[in-house]
C-alpha cells in the first residue's frame, strides 16, 4: 500500500491511461500474483508479522516499458527483504510467475497499442527524477472470476 500521496499520484495516473475494462484495483505494488485461497488465515498472519517493524524505505528509481504498457520501477532493499522472507514462506505453493525473479514496479497502463505505450513513456521520461516513495502496508485481495474483493490491509507500524 501506497502512503496516501503517492497513492493519489499513481491512481489518477492508472485511471488516466489504464483502459477502464481492465482497471480492476488500484494502484498498488504487487508482491505476488497468485496465492490459494486456502493460505488465507497463514497469509493474513505472516503479512502481521511483517508489517510489526516499520515501513520499508523505497524510491521510484525510473520507467519501465511494458510493451503494451509502462510502469514506475521501485526500489527498496527493505520491501524486497519482506518479499523474499514470503516466499519462502510459501516456496511449494508459488506459481510459475511468481517463481520468478522480483521486479518490483507501479503499473500505470497496460494492455494498450505498443505505439500507445510507447508514447506515453516517452511522454513520462520528460523530467523524471528519482524520488521518494512511501509504503505504508501490505494488503491482499481475492480474485472473485473478475471483480476484486480487499480481503486484508496492514499498516507498518
Amino acid at each position: 500500500m501506497l502512503g496516501a500521496s503517492d497513492f493519489a499520484w499513481a491512481d489518477r495516473l492508472r485511471r488516466a491511461h489504464f483502459p477502464p475494462d481492465r482497471n480492476l484495483v488500484p494502484a498498488h505494488i504487487t508482491l505476488f500474483h497468485h496465492l490459494p485461497p486456502g493460505v488465507a488465515d497463514e497469509l493474513k498472519d505472516q503479512l502481521k508479522a511483517e508489517t510489526r517493524a516499520k515501513a520499508p524505505g523505497a524510491r521510484l528509481a525510473g520507467l519501465r516499458h511494458l510493451g503494451r504498457g509502462v510502469a514506475y520501477e521501485v526500489h527498496s532493499p527493505d520491501l524486497e527483504d519482506i518479499r523474499e522472507r514470503l516466499a519462502d514462506h510459501f516456496a511449494g505453493l508459488l506459481i510459475p510467475q511468481d517463481q520468478a525473479p522480483w521486479r518490483p514496479h507501479i503499473t500505470v497502463q497496460n494492455k494498450v497499442e505498443p505505439k500507445v505505450a510507447k508514447a506515453l513513456l516517452d511522454e513520462l521520461q520528460t523530467g523524471f527524477a528519482v524520488r521518494p516513495l512511501q509504503i505504508v502496508g501490505l494488503a491482499s485481495w481475492w480474485y472473485r472470476g473478475g471483480p476484486w474483493e480487499r480481503m486484508g490491509e496492514h499498516r507498518f507500524r
